[in-house]
């Protein structure tokens, strides 16, 4: 035998033991399920899945897994099938959380599902069948979002135009953040989605806080839906409610917080 043949055999010796070590003779095991439900979080209107981001960290924390849907912002129809295949794609129990218009989603979404075991509304819209997110926003005095609209035509696929609505990139502040950093609030500005303004008309027709526990967040310093609108809709919904004195941004804000309902939703699923 050569020199490098032998160096070759030990090597594959030494290699083969590395891998083994601890080896029984059977595939290694997977790692055990987790204890805890999914947290599936729904973005609204002028936000995207990143809105989340300091949520998500608190949340894996302590020990959830995590999925930020990136809620299209289209249609109510649409936008609720989308979430729905998230929420079908996990395994086990979901707790099922939106913000703002993503509330409006998970009603519509979460209808009749198995899996879905608690709803969390932050800043949230809780409609019933038949209402429009619009109609909610305009129900009590207080909102100061439309007037900072701005609506931009996009081409739709089968022809003619329809409007987004952006928040004016110098009142995504004032309107939206205002407890935010005004550095962060710049950059959410910049990278707002929009939503199809037809969104917002479009009515429920689905209402799952009626059979599924659900919880909601009041932001009482609520600049684009009325935190007496809020609680309305929470105490119709028969909601475990609290109170935040926070801005429409709360997810950003105050994340802790709203990490920490979501965590009382979740240990409620467990009981």
């Amino acid at each position: 035998m050569t020199v490098r043949t032998a160096l070759i055999a030990v090597a594959a010796a030494l290699t083969t033991t590395s891998l083994c070590a601890g080896c029984t003779g059977a595939a290694a095991a997977p790692p055990p399920a987790p204890d805890k439900p999914t947290v599936v979080l729904v973005h609204g209107a002028f936000a995207d899945s990143s809105s989340w981001n300091g949520v998500i960290e608190a949340l894996q924390a302590d020990g959830y897994p995590v999925i930020a849907a990136a809620n299209p912002l289209r249609g109510l129809a649409g936008d609720a099938a989308y979430v729905r295949s998230v929420v079908d794609s996990v395994t086990g129990p979901v707790v099922l959380a939106g913000h703002s218009y993503g509330g409006t989603v998970i009603s519509e979404a979460a209808d009749a599902s198995p899996n879905v075991k608690a709803l969390v509304y932050v800043a949230s819209f809780i409609l019933d069948v038949g209402e429009s997110t619009g109609q909610l926003a305009a129900k009590f005095p207080g909102a100061e979002l439309g007037p900072a609209l701005d609506a931009v035509p996009y081409p739709l696929p089968a022809g003619g135009t329809a409007d987004d609505l952006y928040i004016k990139q110098d009142e995504f502040g004032a309107v939206f953040a205002a407890d935010v950093p005004t550095d962060v609030a710049t950059l959410m500005a910049a990278t707002q989605r929009p939503i199809a303004a037809a969104a917002l008309e479009d009515p429920a027709t689905k209402a799952a806080w009626k059979t599924i526990p659900s919880w909601n967040m009041v932001t009482t310093e609520d600049l684009a839906i009325p935190a007496e609108s809020m609680r309305y809709m929470g105490e119709r919904a028969k909601s475990h409610t609290v109170e935040v004195d926070a801005s429409h941004a709360v997810t950003v804000s105050q994340p802790g917080a709203v990490a920490d309902l979501i965590g009382q939703a979740a240990d409620a699923t467990r009981s």
